[in-house]
């Protein structure tokens, strides 16, 4: 059940009416079905269930995030869009870097939501570049399982549409939507070989370069990344 407003709430943030362009529908579309196609009847899928080929037309705008504290995350993956966007690396940053100080409590309470209920959560935005036009986009995130069992991970994918311009480019929300996962009417798991699968095909966690901000939990394995 999507969880909207008639009407803007005191942060003055809209609902998500619709994700943009129908291309962009389209693409993140399919984002969302192969997140969909790898849960299991017991919540969201793990993180090493994620193959980068089955993203990898949107594998420059994909991201994994760590939940780090409640309504808190960090970057672990972080496609090249997002470094254009910002102007810089941003692999073990949080992910509020990428938002306008006043939407990051929005932020905030999106990411409480996305790891406790857990839930999808689209956000549509917006970023004024110091020269150039506007720049809209959409950002996408779904839960994952770490290998632990909890969910503290999500994948992510953020579509802008027009010229980039100069960077960086930081974002307010102008809608959201926020949908709690169903578990009672999902159909049974993926074939039991996936488990063995992910153990080289899985999403690959590299260390941030801040210090042991992206140190991997001694108990995660390892995963091969995605080369192009």
């Amino acid at each position: 059940m999507c969880d909207e407003h008639d009407k803007s709430d005191e942060t003055g943030i809209t609902p998500l009416k619709r994700l943009g362009t129908k291309d962009d529908d389209v693409l993140l579309g399919e984002f969302v079905a192969y997140w969909q196609k790898m849960r299991g009847p017991d919540g969201p899928p793990r993180r090493s269930d994620i193959d980068p080929r089955g993203i990898s037309a949107l594998i420059s705008n994909a991201f994994v995030i760590e939940r780090i504290a409640p309504g808190l995350a960090r970057l672990r993956i972080a496609g090249t869009h997002l470094s254009d966007m910002l102007g810089m690396e941003v692999r073990g940053m949080p992910l509020s870097a990428l938002f306008q100080p006043a939407h990051r409590d929005p932020l905030a309470d999106d990411l409480v939501q996305l790891f406790d209920a857990p839930a999808i959560v689209h956000h549509r935005l917006r970023a004024h570049p110091a020269r150039g036009a506007a720049l809209d986009a959409t950002m996408v995130m779904l839960p994952l399982r770490s290998d632990l069992g909890d969910t503290s991970r999500a994948l992510g994918c953020v579509l802008s549409r027009g010229t980039l311009g100069k960077a960086p480019h930081r974002f307010e929300i102008l809608g959201r939507s926020i949908t709690p996962l169903d578990l009672s009417d999902h159909p049974a798991a993926i074939p039991a070989q996936a488990e063995t699968q992910s153990q080289t095909s899985g999403f690959a966690e590299p260390h941030a370069p801040f210090g042991d901000a992206g140190a991997e939990h001694p108990s995660e394995r390892p995963y091969l990344r995605l080369v192009r």
